[in-house]
């Protein structure tokens, strides 16, 4: 079977295509110019993609059998209309070319009315619908938090409890959310490829569900970190997204819509995933197994053999953000940071 991979130099992306290479697919993933070539590049074939050019995105699907949908917006003004036209391009694309599947990893949409839903889920939502439109047998995988090292939402974690002595939760982020290891996911995806299903999502989730304040609690615990938690009441969400960005090395943009979802549960509503896309006898990963896997310092990786190298913890292709960042300038940050909550809630400026 021959598989296009777009986003492949990312998080997800370059993790699962050496899983793609070692089950025996031949594997086509784009790229962008001046984009810094992965250390499995010369496995596969690759291709310069703009996700908004229609005709490149054409000419990467043509002769593919299958799709690995793993690009989105986190942030700006227009991200909403970007992911809709990308999302428009790649659909086009598999109906000119008779691609026979496509897989898209999505995030959980929460049980809640359509207008109580962020920007950022009803994006991924709209998406899901227009991949599925097409002729391909589309099977999404919705997921609420990717827990392993350089993922976007566990670097926020841990950057979070790792810089603020005192954790101040907001009395409405008491949400259940339901994490699931990045292995796990990734076992998933692979499994999607071949699944005998028609056009579907399943929502993934690890073995376990908790408050927000309970996965920070839980990973304060295995890092060893000393963190009581402050619930602070009539905290504006906008207040803590921004207040995050800065406290974090995380793009802000991608920060902000990240913590616009966390008022509802983020929960698999059903775990069927487990029968249909996992082999058999496959035991989900625990959290405190999975926060364990992902602290190993970067360190003690040998970069020159990342395929040994345990995908839940640092990868060469991370961002400079990840593996819990710098922290430059982290103590002026958080002194910014509590001036403004204090202003906020005083009714300050």
């Amino acid at each position: 079977m021959r598989v296009l991979v777009t986003g492949a130099t990312g998080y997800v992306g370059s993790r699962l295509v050496p899983l793609l290479l070692d089950a025996g697919y031949a594997v086509r993933t784009t790229t962008t110019p001046g984009e810094e070539q992965p250390w499995w590049s010369e496995r596969v074939e690759t291709v310069e993609m703009d996700i908004l050019d229609e005709q490149e995105v054409s000419a990467a699907l043509q002769g593919m059998d299958a799709v690995y949908y793993l690009v989105h917006g986190m942030g700006g003004d227009d991200f909403v209309e970007k992911d809709r036209e990308a999302a428009q391009h790649v659909a086009a694309a598999v109906d000119q070319h008779g691609v026979q599947r496509v897989v898209y990893l999505s995030g959980i949409v929460p049980d809640a009315p359509a207008d109580e839903l962020s920007d950022h889920v009803t994006s991924r939502h709209e998406v899901e619908q227009i991949l599925s439109g097409t002729s391909a047998t589309t099977i999404t995988l919705r997921a609420a938090v990717l827990m392993g090292s350089g993922s976007t939402s566990f670097e926020i974690i841990r950057q979070v409890s790792e810089r603020l002595p005192v954790q101040t939760v907001p009395d409405w982020m008491n949400s259940d959310v339901q994490p699931v290891a990045v292995v796990d996911a990734l076992t998933a995806l692979a499994g999607a490829l071949t699944v005998d299903s028609a056009t579907r999502h399943y929502d993934i989730g690890g073995p376990e569900r908790m408050p927000y304040g309970d996965l920070l609690e839980t990973y304060a615990e295995v890092a060893d970190l000393k963190r009581p938690q402050v619930e602070v009441p009539l905290m504006p969400t906008d207040l803590v997204g921004s207040l995050t960005g800065v406290l974090t090395d995380v793009p802000a943009p991608t920060v902000e819509a990240l913590v616009e979802s966390l008022h509802h549960d983020m929960v698999a509503a059903e775990d069927d995933f487990h029968r249909d896309l996992l082999p058999e006898g496959h035991e989900l990963v625990g959290m405190e197994e999975a926060i364990r896997r992902a602290l190993p310092d970067p360190r003690e990786n040998d970069p020159s053999h990342p395929e040994n190298a345990d995908p839940m913890g640092p990868m060469p292709q991370d961002p400079a953000w990840a593996s819990g960042g710098s922290g430059e300038g982290v103590g002026e940050r958080a002194a910014q940071a509590v001036r403004s909550i204090a202003d906020r809630l005083v009714g300050g400026s």
